[in-house]
């Protein structure tokens, strides 16, 4: 067999790989470092109440815990954000990070004080289902910061808001199939999440916003004094006296625009993503013989 003519060869071919969907920013190990510390963080936060024992100082403080809580969150959302940033949000991200913030701010108030109708949620959803988790995590938490500046809405309840959305975005950017699963199972799957997604949204803020309640409510109010079964009992009963009709309502418009109009928005940020061509994954064939 003769061996190939080196002034015939074929050159070496550059083939993109189409079958992987692009991520606005891949996470490195210090980015998932970060966001492992500031869920955890956030999760403590949120559940403390439910940790701290009723003989603690914590529970002692417990109307200045919550201001505590939400000063340490701001930081460690800053963080969180830089070390992403750093880890590869390059100038095309950022650009197409402000566009889905700035649509999703001027979202929410559309429906706000309307039975909790928050049409934002399902683009949070379909923006991280598309664009990844550790983009759809920072994307979470400036839509929030955004629309809190936007409604007047900046209070000690904004940084909760700002990590919870952050889950509730990268959550969706957490489910499987991305590169495969497309048409009506993938909707299906969306809408599901988003439902689910919408009451646990709703349950977290609720735990942020609990132990302000001091006495005004003391039958469903947070007792710093009292077990967890029977802090458990009250924050159950706070949930359904309060919040049930407003989460209720988020999960329904999810589910209807994600169902309705989910199609046209994930074409069109699939679109955007392969024209932004945020990573250009390259797989080299050898010399044809």
């Amino acid at each position: 067999m003769s061996a190939p003519d080196a002034g015939t060869s074929t050159p070496v071919k550059a083939q993109v790989r189409n079958d992987a969907q692009a991520r606005a920013v891949r996470l490195g190990p210090r980015s998932t470092a970060a966001l492992a510390l500031v869920s955890a963080v956030g999760a403590a936060a949120f559940t403390w109440p439910f940790l701290a024992p009723p003989a603690s100082q914590l529970s002692a403080h417990a109307q200045d815990a919550p201001w505590l809580f939400a000063g340490l969150l701001v930081l460690l959302v800053a963080v969180v954000t830089a070390t992403i940033s750093e880890s590869g949000l390059g100038p095309k991200a950022v650009a197409m990070l402000g566009v889905l913030a700035a649509a999703g701010a001027a979202l929410r108030p559309i429906g706000a004080g309307t039975a909790g109708l928050e049409p934002m949620f399902f683009l949070m959803v379909l923006s991280g289902r598309v664009l990844g988790p550790g983009f759809g995590y920072v994307l979470g938490s400036v839509t929030m910061f955004a629309s809190a500046l936007l409604t007047g809405g900046v209070g000690p309840w904004m940084p909760f808001q700002m990590v919870a959305m952050g889950w509730f975005t990268m959550g969706a950017g957490l489910l499987p199939g991305p590169d495969r699963l497309r048409g009506r199972a993938e909707l299906l799957l969306l809408a599901v999440y988003g439902f689910l997604a919408a009451f646990a949204y709703g349950t977290v803020m609720n735990l942020a916003g609990w132990p302000f309640m001091g006495t005004l409510a003391s039958s469903i109010a947070f007792d710093p004094h009292a077990g967890v079964p029977a802090n458990l009992a009250r924050f159950l009963a706070y949930c359904l006296a309060t919040s049930l009709g407003w989460d209720l309502g988020r999960a329904v418009v999810t589910v209807v625009l994600t169902l309705v109009v989910g199609p046209a928005v994930l074409r069109a940020l699939r679109r955007a993503t392969r024209r932004a061509a945020f990573e250009a994954p390259v797989t080299f064939d050898g010399p044809e013989a």
